[in-house]
């Protein structure tokens, strides 16, 4: 049977770089979604404060199988 997959899109942030606001991503999404599979960045973005990035943006599609139903 095949399996069926979900994908959500989601938007994070972090101070540090883009792969730390993509594990966040994860992390936040795997609270309320079991079976997270991949995350998919689709944009990366930084916003910046005189010379210097102060948040590191990410928004990305996260693809997880949906259980089958009791």
């Amino acid at each position: 049977m095949s399996k069926i997959v979900k994908v959500i899109e989601v938007l994070a942030q972090s101070e540090k770089s883009w792969e730390d606001a993509t594990a966040r991503a994860v992390k936040s999404a795997s609270k309320s979604v079991d079976n997270i599979k991949s995350i998919n960045i689709t944009n990366v973005s930084a916003k910046v404060d005189g010379d210097k990035i102060t948040k590191y943006r990410i928004n990305a599609k996260i693809s997880f199988v949906i259980g089958k139903r009791k």
